[in-house]
């Protein structure tokens, strides 16, 4: 892709735009910065709508929040308005940042899954890795409508304490709701895939004895993670969980990791037992370009899109669509 340097500014000029409540109109994908994108297809407002992170110091009081763009065809895109703000008061640093936020609509609510941090709180440093550990959780907030603001639910992560976490989402399995997210390979080194009941109204975890759905070691393409020349090769990372049912029934979880030349790519995994339990098995990538952290959604006139961010390093990073095609066994770009 060649580098626009027109790109940079605006950029700025849309996280200017959603400070300021002005909202920007017919813009295209590739005109807005869009990292660990998520759609919603609203189907009671026939709107789409991307959510994306803001960094930190964007907003007025100085903390991260989370916006939204909404289209009507996924083509010509209008925003960015702020939908959520870091709370000034409590357990995550509001100037810390937010990541990876996802909205889904659960018992006639919306409720937004977002990876929050707090670097002043240090976890017991494990002897295994060189980085510091520090609260890194996946809070959820709700909202009557896509548009927010999104409140909290309760004052505390709904992954499991003493956890250094990010990247979760929700799935529903018999009637029950589960978190499914990330466990830092900064704390584990091998990072791992990871569940969690979650309490009826999505306030916490139902218990705090989390499941673990497999490491990312398992898949066989993977490259391990050596951000320092001093890292150990066994640092593999696991991110961007995302869970979707096929035409069969079979169950596929979408993750990101490295490949070779630190590229980075979207894959596939699926269950065995067709249940969150698994056992999982892993299949080879279905984006190899430095795409990931995608997520799956049905367009209104009935298509399976894939929306990912490529490339994978942020500011450049813009939101892709892909059009799949479900074969029942998994998912596969259309051609």
């Amino acid at each position: 892709m060649m580098y626009n340097p027109a790109k940079p500014l605006l950029v700025l000029l849309c996280i200017v735009s959603a400070v300021s409540g002005y909202a920007a109109e017919n813009m295209a994908l590739e005109d807005f910065r869009a990292h660990d994108p998520f759609i919603l297809a609203d189907s009671g407002s026939q709107t789409y709508y991307l959510y994306t992170s803001i960094t930190s110091g964007a907003l007025p009081r100085g903390q991260a929040g989370v916006v939204a763009y909404t289209s009507k065809d996924l083509k010509l895109w209008q925003g960015p308005k702020v939908v959520f703000q870091v709370p000034q008061d409590g357990w995550a640093n509001p100037a810390h940042g937010a990541w990876a936020p996802e909205v889904h609509l659960y018992n006639g609510k919306y409720y937004l899954f977002v990876t929050l941090h707090n670097r002043d709180k240090i976890y017991t440093q494990p002897p295994q890795t060189p980085r510091v550990t520090h609260m890194r959780a996946t809070q959820i907030f709700v909202s009557a409508t896509p548009d927010g603001p999104f409140v909290p639910l309760a004052d505390r992560p709904a992954t499991p304490d003493g956890l250094m976490t990010l990247d979760g989402t929700l799935f529903v399995e018999d009637g029950i709701p589960w978190i499914v997210y990330c466990h830092e390979w900064i704390q584990v080194t091998n990072g791992t895939v990871e569940a969690v009941r979650l309490k009826p109204d999505l306030s916490g975890p139902q218990e705090d004895k989390p499941l673990m759905l497999f490491e990312g070691s398992d898949a066989p393409w993977i490259t391990p993670w050596q951000a320092k020349p001093d890292d150990e090769s066994r640092t593999f990372v696991t991110d961007g969980c995302f869970l979707w049912r096929t035409k069969t029934g079979r169950l596929l979880m979408l993750w990101s990791s490295w490949q070779e030349n630190k590229k980075y790519a979207q894959t596939v995994a699926f269950s065995l037992s067709g249940r969150l339990a698994g056992p999982w098995r892993q299949l080879e990538p279905l984006l190899t370009d430095d795409s990931g952290h995608g997520m799956v959604f049905r367009t209104f006139d009935g298509r399976l899109m894939l929306v990912c961010h490529q490339p994978t390093m942020s500011p450049q990073s813009r939101a892709r669509l892909h059009e799949l095609e479900d074969t029942g066994d998994s998912l596969r770009l259309k051609e």
